[in-house]
């Protein structure tokens, strides 16, 4: 018998849907829906991205996926975001439209696991302890 290679598992998109996925960072969680019929239209919190996202360098951060892929003009972005700051608010976009692009095309996995788009950061701030002023300063400390 003749081993055949396993078959892709055909995307939603397939029946015209949008694939959706979720990223994080700090604070920040991101819904993203890619709708892979798409004329590059990049969509966050109901504003065009170019105006939720000032900073050329926050642009640059979220579209680094679709770039990777080159797909920046094959799909729709419609991305929700909440929490956090605009810095980890484009860095959750980035990790959900990576995400969401490995279930749309499974090749796609290890390019952008190579560039680091596919690893949540887990740091996150760290809590205030009693005794302290914050984290970890302590009150000024008098000899006399």
């Amino acid at each position: 018998m003749k081993a055949t290679a396993p078959q892709p598992i055909p995307a939603p998109a397939a029946a015209g849907k949008y694939i959706y996925a979720i990223g994080r960072r700090k604070r920040a969680i991101a819904s993203v829906r890619l709708f892979p019929s798409g004329s590059g239209q990049f969509i966050v919190n109901k504003m065009p991205m170019k105006e939720y996202f000032p900073a050329e360098t926050l642009q640059m951060a979220a579209n680094a996926p679709l770039r990777q892929a080159g797909m920046q003009e094959q799909v729709d972005i419609h991305a929700t975001v909440k929490g956090g700051g605009v810095a980890g608010q484009a860095d959750g976009v980035k990790l959900g439209i990576a995400r969401a692009l490995i279930d749309l095309n499974p090749a796609l996995r290890t390019a952008l696991k190579k560039e680091g788009y596919l690893t949540r950061d887990s740091r996150r701030r760290e809590r205030k302890k009693y005794g302290k002023k914050s984290a970890r300063r302590s009150p000024q400390w008098s000899k006399r």
